[in-house]
């Protein structure tokens, strides 16, 4: 999409590109109606332009996903926190970050999401009654890019709560008719079936481009290859354990907006079959494929590579990023730069494994616990800030090392000490995904995209799903090595089962997308939060055998984190708000809230 129509949007503007009175005509412009909204293609894009407006900017927030996992340690004061507690209420009407009872922060969010499937509703129908202002092609290429985006916005929620009400029109007050103002939750099943159907629509019609690329009038519009990826994303959600059961992971659900209510193994052979279509017409370079460079995917330069699939645009300084405030080492050569939010926890970092392939639990993996940060693979020195670790950014001028173990002969400002304030508690940072240009601590000055889906997550997709519906063939082991050739990690070991499959898949999505908010999606849809969110987390405590002088050894203790965790059955899903209830009747809350 053109940015300058985010950047006039955003200013107040509302520009006309098109006119048919005289310039001396003196048209109040303030009062907007319809046939002025809807009068030219261009008219029309400023209110389409607001749609994408409305997507996620989950850059802005110091609070992310990844938070309400087992691989980061937050801050006390943010929601996931109360979320790890078992505090979370229907009553909550706080979607910040800052200590709400809602859930997870903004993406459960209920009425930004059905304000902005009302504008998705409007524009559809609008650009069909004043369809002759129109060509036929703008008019095709735009409803699916509104279909599109309609589904997107129902996905984020529907993830996080289940079934939802499906609205496809836009309710007239007037009418005196309640079942045109007050919906009742469709079923989760329903809710599948429309959003896929929606998809299915935009991908049979082919009116949108497979993808754009950098320096496209049109890059950051949906395209062929997001509406295929959603799709095979939401069906391998849809068949995961925790929806595809008799009971689903949330307890009794006699309306069955919580999940199916019964097994069906074709669910995961219709999430293959999806993410295969996706390879086969668009993979393997064909125009998407895996970006070469793993450490520089998310850079500004290399936006829209042939690893991009759906992203949120961002232009610095007027709509741009923070995220460089929140994430990387507080201290940076001395000084103060972040907030230090996004912790690794012992637990993700034992799952980066050795060069050689092995995990660091194989004995034969040459991994020694008294130094820990030797011979690892190489996303583990892209991605992870760790004792003794070399910093530099291109921001910087001069290159840091920064130190997290206790040291009293050089103490270093980065020093683990379980305490509050915010230097890390678990020995470690992160600085996958940072804008290297850009200085912490200067506001929304990143313009660095934010990917929602890449073409990795096709090839994991397509692995697990085709792994569970068909078993470990050549095709998943294909999919697999390919990452893992990226990686620099040799192939997996051969002849694996079903089972040492699926492990090795769970543990390549956990490395792979970590810190791109994807855990928590896979704790829940594959019923693992129940065991691994119920547990204290570890950090990494590094001390100096005399530590007066330092003339001893650097030991390596892993070590609890005190933070204690909670996980309740009902958390499989985040409760519907209680007001929404109270201002429907028709709405049925999620089991156990």
């Amino acid at each position: 999409m053109k940015r300058i129509i985010y950047i006039m949007l955003l200013a107040g503007y509302v520009p006309f590109f098109s006119c048919t009175k005289d310039f001396l005509d003196n048209t109040d412009k303030t009062q907007l109606t319809d046939e002025m909204q809807w009068s030219t293609e261009g008219d029309a894009d400023i209110f389409l332009n607001d749609i994408y407006g409305s997507l996620p900017n989950y850059w802005n927030q110091p609070e992310n996903l990844d938070n309400f996992t087992d691989d980061n340690d937050a801050g006390f004061y943010y929601t996931s926190y109360n979320w790890k507690q078992g505090i979370v209420s229907p009553a909550g009407t706080d979607y910040t970050v800052w200590g709400g009872i809602t859930g997870s922060g903004d993406l459960t969010n209920w009425p930004a999401t059905f304000t902005a499937v009302r504008k998705c509703n409007t524009f559809m129908a609008k650009v069909q009654a004043y369809a002759a202002n129109f060509s036929d092609a703008w008019r095709e290429r735009r409803l699916d890019e509104v279909r599109f985006l309609r589904a997107f916005f129902y996905s984020e929620l529907w993830m996080h709560l289940g079934g939802l009400p499906i609205i496809t029109n836009v309710p007239d007050r007037n009418t005196g008719d309640s079942s045109q103002l007050y919906y009742p939750r469709s079923t989760f099943a329903q809710t599948v079936d429309f959003i896929t159907n929606d998809l299915d629509t935009v991908i049979l019609n082919a009116h949108l481009a497979v993808k754009y690329n950098r320096g496209d009038a049109d890059a950051g519009r949906a395209t062929l290859g997001a509406a295929l990826a959603l799709k095979g994303w939401i069906q391998l959600y849809a068949a995961s354990p925790a929806f595809n059961a008799a009971q689903p992971a949330a307890g009794a659900d006699p309306h069955h907006v919580a999940g199916y209510g019964q097994f069906d193994g074709n669910r995961w052979a219709a999430a293959a079959a999806t993410f295969r279509q996706f390879l086969d017409q668009f993979g393997n370079g064909h125009p998407y494929g895996l970006f070469s460079d793993l450490s520089a995917l998310w850079y500004e330069a290399n936006e829209y590579n042939s690893e991009m699939i759906w992203d949120r645009q961002v232009v610095a300084v007027t709509m741009g990023s923070s995220f460089e405030q929140y994430g990387g080492p507080v201290w940076i050569n001395g000084a103060y730069y972040t907030w230090g939010n996004y912790n690794p926890t012992q637990e993700l970092i034992d799952q980066f494994q050795m060069a050689n392939g092995k995990s660091i639990q194989d004995p034969a993996s040459g991994y020694n616990p008294q130094r820990p940060y030797i011979g690892r693979e190489p996303r583990f020195y892209q991605w992870i800030v760790y004792d003794g670790a070399p910093y530099k950014m291109d921001w910087m001028d001069k290159q840091d090392t920064i130190y997290t173990r206790i040291d009293k002969v050089r103490p270093s400002k980065n020093q683990i000490d379980f305490g509050t304030d915010d230097v890390s508690n678990t020995g470690y940072y992160f600085k996958k995904r940072l804008n290297p240009l850009v200085r912490p601590g200067g506001g929304t000055i990143s313009g660095a995209n934010f990917i929602y889906y890449r073409y990795a997550e096709v090839l994991l997709g397509y692995a697990e799903a085709q792994n569970e519906a068909v078993g470990p063939d050549a095709s998943v082991y294909s999919a697999m090595n390919q990452l893992r050739a990226r990686a620099g990690l040799p192939d997996l070991p051969a002849a694996l089962n079903q089972d040492g499959m699926r492990t090795a898949i769970h543990q390549e999505r956990r490395v792979e997308l970590c810190f791109e908010n994807k855990r928590f999606y896979d704790l829940i849809r594959w019923k693992t939060a129940e065991q691994l969110l119920i547990h204290d987390r570890h950090g990494m405590k590094i001390s100096n055998s005399i530590p007066a002088n330092n003339s001893g050894v650097w030991q390596y203790e892993v070590v609890p984190l005190n933070h204690p965790h909670v996980f309740l059955q009902k958390m499989y899903l985040n409760p519907i708000p209680q007001d929404v209830i109270d201002r429907n009747s028709r709405i049925v809350q999620n089991p156990g809230y």
